[in-house]
Parts: structure tokens; sequence; C-alpha cells
């Protein structure tokens, strides 16, 4: 049977606020989950995993998602712009529609060119 492995028994510290964001800077840099976990193995001396951090891939990231997000808007237009292209029945309405499908269209190329230079620049630091 398995035995439990609870924990029962307190450590009280007390901390000067250099300290305390000392540890939290170095806790911050773990893939520990809770700063206890954390203290817990510094003071018995078991390793800790650190994470580490590519920002240019982190700044990639944050453009895609900005990218997705434009992307997803342009759609969502174009979406309704066909919607609306169904329940016209004059040739007004008709070239309306055509101007604004444009419009948006010039939108949409203008996203995927971003992206395809965003990911040409990753590309190009990855590869070297």
């Amino acid at each position: 049977m398995k035995e439990l492995n609870n924990k029962t028994e307190w450590l009280h510290l007390r901390l000067s606020k250099e300290e305390q964001e000392h540890i939290q800077k170095a806790f911050a840099k773990t893939t520990c989950r809770k700063l206890s976990d954390y203290a817990r193995k510094i003071l018995l001396g078991k390793p800790v995993v650190g994470t580490l951090r590519n920002q240019s891939l982190d700044d990639f990231m944050a453009e895609m998602i900005q990218l997705r997000k434009e992307l997803n808007a342009v759609g969502n237009n174009f979406n309704q712009a066909v919607k609306k292209l169904h329940t016209l029945d004059r040739a007004e309405q008709v070239q309306q529609w055509i101007m604004v499908t444009e419009a948006n269209q010039s939108s949409l190329k203008n996203s995927i060119e971003t992206i395809e230079k965003s990911i040409g620049k990753i590309a190009d630091l990855w590869l070297q």
C-alpha cells in the first residue's frame, strides 16, 4: 500500500523586502508551480528545473497572435458580406457589395503578406 506523504510540519521564515523580491524572481524563472515547492527543493538541495525563454520566439508569437486576431476580423467581415449578398435584389446594391468586398480582400491580402514576412523573419533566425 502506498504511504501518504502529507506535509504536516511548518517552517516559518522572516525575510527582508529585498530577500522576498529576490526569491520571487528566482521562483518565477523555474517550472515550479508553487513557491512552497520551490523553497522545499532549494532547502533540501534538490535540483530545480529552470525555464529557458527564447525572446525572438516570444516576439514572434505575440505578433502571430495579433495577426490571427486581424485575420479573424477580416474573415468575419467577409462572411457578413457574403450573407448580405444573398439578401440583395437590386443591381446598385450588388455594386455596393462588390466595392465593400474588394476593400476586405485588400485588407486580407495585406494581412497575409505581413504573416509571410513574419514567418520569413523567424525562419531566418532559426536557420542561422
